[in-house]
């Protein structure tokens, strides 16, 4: 039987087993038994190389019916133990499984986890080179690693290396059996590396290790194969550009690099001759070249050698011609690379023609350049010719008041004579000095704006230039005058004539001068009053530097409108306070519309100004029509209670250039302000006190327009005198006024508060106190006057020489003996 019957044999066992174990664990798990066995294998994996003796210990942990190991081989039938050991001497099955099973209630069991391995003690290294290694630079070639039986492939790493860098890992082909990448027998593998070499890879060494990591329970296992050098062969490789450029002196072999192994032979050839590339080059050298290379191969290559040299100039110092006239000049130059010549004048690039013109008249510096260096010499040509362009002469802006110089100068054989042309004013001045024509313009004004034409000539021909001068800070003068401007007539008045005439008192600057649309010459146009209504004359006049300019009569024929008035928009005579209402002021008739100004008053006083719209709504300022028209203007106002029987009126007034300005009036428009009563709180304030026993009256009083008409709301219980809005009240209460128009309404509560007049009350007890006072004084006056004023005798044993001290006395009294009294209250 061959191996692979066997392999597939095997596998095929190895399924039917798995099937068992599988409906065995399913059993299990309907049976409600436990994910975990009590069973302890010591070791729980083993790794074992082919061939050599493998020991598991199955331990029970809990009491059971008997043990066993169910395996392909060393099987062991059920066992009343409780350490089971299985032991094979040698073990030589790939695929081998083994489990211990107990019989406790249920049957559980552990799977042991086993790999069998095996490693080779050598593996081969071989390329498609050939056996001395020899490769070709650029073609492909395959370097491979052959390992001879090996298992589990799984566990394998292929390594590849150049000297000691990894340079690719993992490229594996199964060789025996084929495509069993997953089995567990033993395997022939082919690691192939591609490989290009270059010249620079001549010399490496190249090897492969395989590497098989059974950690953590197996060993780390790697071998190595002996080392491939190669040795690359290339060449000759001829490093030089088809086309060589070389300094005079330089050497071909300088500019050559030929490279090859093995190391090729060199051979330049020139015309068929063999040629010294030591050879210093000079520039009869220059021409085709061959060079043959022999190494590995031959090679020829053909060269374009070019000996390099700087350029050498010849020209003319001078040379002279005439204009329109075929010149020979030429300039030689000679070089290599062929130098480029150019012409230049006035440090400009220019080609010179075949035929030469005034423009061609000057120097000129001619150079030849190449890359290696560059030479020049000078030329003058000089040309008989008309008048040369006016350059010198342009455009010019000066501020007003400033003085400028305008100079005009032309290149001619013979020298040119200049004249001008221009606006005249007394401001400018003309001088010609060496062959230069200059004007000045002393303290610029708006007339010195315009053309200025300066005119060159000689025996050959003319020219002329014409430029323009600005004058910033004034606008440009037409000097033409128009009397009287503007000019304003009412319509239908007496016609008027308007003269256009020239500022100017030189009559030269006068080229023609004309009314526009008038057939003749007349410089006086008169006006048709009865229909110019978009009449706009113009005087337009041809100046000497100015060209035709024109101006135009501000010309207004105007008309006051045939009526002017104001009324409200809805057609009312009263509003209501606060509500914003419109006026329309009506115009009929009025011209110019552009002019129209609408000034509303308010009373006496202006109100506002507004302008005017056409009756098609479009704003009199943007019309275009100067005939009478209709129009009309609005305004919204917003009248309060103050502005009772105010009177508005509008007035239409033209802003026209006269003194007084034309001014149409409405007449006055009355309108009435309605509002809502407002009560007057001052005479009725929110609470009043009222004393019993009197009558207090409330004055209910409110302003409205129409009258307000006053209401009084009390409880109808309460006793009170109602009279023209006046309420008297007598009981305290609530009292509401309310004030109504069509308007509107207003109410004011009023609370009545009862007190007590006590002010009888207070007069009794202030008199009292008076009639008390007043006994009170008399009884202590009448006690002070016994004692100070009475006197009182006593005749018994008198001492007329003797005074008593306590007594008041006079000059005049008699010298009584005197003795002091004694007053007693006696309370009764």
């Amino acid at each position: 039987m061959t191996e692979g019957s066997l392999l597939s044999k095997a596998t095929q066992m190895s399924q039917s087993r798995l099937f068992v174990q599988l409906s065995v664990g399913l059993l299990l798990i309907a049976a409600g038994v436990g994910a975990s066995c009590p069973i302890e294998l010591s070791p729980s994996s083993v790794v074992v190389r082919y061939g050599d003796p493998v020991s598991v210990n199955c331990t029970a942990t809990v009491s059971h019916d008997g043990m066993g190991w169910e395996a392909s081989v060393g099987g062991i039938g059920i066992t009343e133990v409780n350490h089971l050991p299985w032991n094979v001497e040698s073990l030589t099955q790939w695929d081998i499984s083994a489990f211990c099973f107990i019989n406790a209630n249920e049957q559980c069991q552990k799977n042991l986890n086993i790999i069998v391995y095996t490693f080779p003690e050598k593996i081969q290294i071989n390329s498609t080179a050939d056996s001395n290694g020899m490769m070709v630079e650029g073609e492909e070639y395959n370097i491979t690693c052959e390992i001879p039986k090996i298992a589990p492939v799984q566990n394998l790493t292929v390594k590849w290396y150049n000297g000691d860098r990894i340079i690719e890992s993992d490229v594996l082909e199964i060789i025996e059996p084929n495509n069993l990448k997953n089995t567990k027998q033993p395997v022939k593998l082919l690691s192939t590396f591609p490989f290009t070499p270059t010249r620079n890879d001549s010399g490496a060494r190249f090897r492969c290790e395989a590497q098989m990591d059974l950690s953590p329970v197996g060993p780390h296992l790697n071998v190595s194969s002996q080392e491939l050098t190669i040795t690359v062969v290339f060449g000759p490789d001829v490093q030089c550009s088809n086309i060589i450029e070389l300094m005079e002196n330089e050497s071909l072999e300088e500019n050559c690099n030929i490279a090859g192994n093995p190391t090729p032979s060199v051979k330049w050839l020139k015309d068929g001759q063999p040629f010294n590339s030591t050879t210093p080059m000079r520039r009869e050298n220059a021409g085709m070249y061959i060079l043959e290379a022999n190494g590995s191969l031959s090679v020829q290559k053909n060269i374009q050698v070019h000996v390099l040299y700087g350029p050498e100039l010849n020209c003319p110092s001078i040379y002279m011609a005439e204009e329109h006239t075929p010149h020979n000049l030429t300039c030689t130059v000679e070089g290599f690379p062929e130098p480029v010549m150019v012409w230049y004048r006035d440090d400009e690039v220019v080609e010179l023609p075949k035929t030469l013109t005034r423009l061609d008249a000057g120097h000129y510096l001619i150079t030849a350049s190449n890359n290696q260096s560059n030479v020049n010499a000078t030329v003058e040509i000089i040309v008989h010719y008309q008048p040369s362009e006016i350059f010198e002469l342009q455009d010019l802006e000066v501020h007003i008041g400033s003085t400028v110089e305008l100079k005009c100068s032309s290149s001619g054989n013979p020298q040119p004579t200049y004249t001008w042309n221009y606006y005249q004013t007394d401001n400018v001045m003309e001088e010609n000095e060496d062959g230069v024509s200059r004007l000045e313009i002393h303290s610029a004004t708006a007339y010195n704006m315009g053309t200025y034409t300066c005119h060159a000539w000689n025996n050959k021909g003319r020219i002329f230039r014409t430029i323009k001068v600005t004058v910033i800070g004034a606008e440009q003068e037409c000097p033409l005058e128009i009397t009287p401007n503007p000019m304003v007539l009412e319509y239908r008045s007496r016609a008027q004539g308007a003269t256009c005439s020239s500022t100017s008192a030189i009559s030269t600057n006068v080229k023609r001068m004309y009314w526009e649309g008038v057939e003749s010459d007349n410089m006086t146009w008169f006006t048709n009053t009865n229909e110019d209504w978009g009449m706009t004359p113009v005087c337009t006049a041809t100046f000497q530097g100015i060209g035709k300019c024109h101006k135009s009569l501000n010309f207004t024929l105007y008309k006051k409108p045939d009526s002017v008035s104001i009324y409200h928009v809805h057609r009312l005579s009263s509003v209501e306070e606060g509500k914003e209402f419109q006026l329309r002021c009506d115009i009929v008739s009025i011209a110019p519309a552009q002019n129209v100004t609408v000034l509303w008053y308010k009373n006496q006083d202006i109100l506002k100004e507004t302008g005017c719209q056409l009756e098609n709504n479009k704003t009199c300022k943007l019309s275009d029509v100067r005939s009478p028209v209709n129009v009309s203007a609005t305004i919204n106002v917003n009248l309060q209670r103050k502005d009772d029987e105010v009177v508005f009126r509008c007035e239409a007034r033209l802003n026209l250039r006269l003194n007084p300005l034309p001014t149409t009036t409405s007449s006055t428009l009355k309108i009435t302000v309605l509002y809502k009563p407002k009560i007057n709180t001052t005479k009725l304030p929110k609470e009043i006190p009222v004393f019993r026993g009197y009558s207090e009256e409330l004055v209910c009083e409110a302003e409205g327009y129409p009258i307000p008409k006053i209401q009084w709301h009390y409880n109808p219980e309460s006793h009170v005198n109602v009279s023209k809005g006046k309420l008297t009240v007598s009981e305290p209460g609530i009292y509401n006024c309310t004030a109504s128009n069509d308007v509107g309404s207003a109410s004011h509560v009023v609370e009545v508060i009862l007190k007590e007049d006590y002010l009888p009350l207070i007069a009794g007890f202030v008199a009292l106190a008076v009639v008390a006072i007043t006994i009170v004084f008399l009884l202590i006056y009448s006690v002070y006057y016994k004692n100070t004023k009475m006197r009182h005798y006593n005749f018994k044993n008198p001492k007329f020489s003797e005074h008593n001290g306590n007594v008041a006395h006079s000059n005049g009294d008699l010298q009584f003996p005197m003795t002091r009294l004694s007053t007693q209250c006696i309370s009764a």
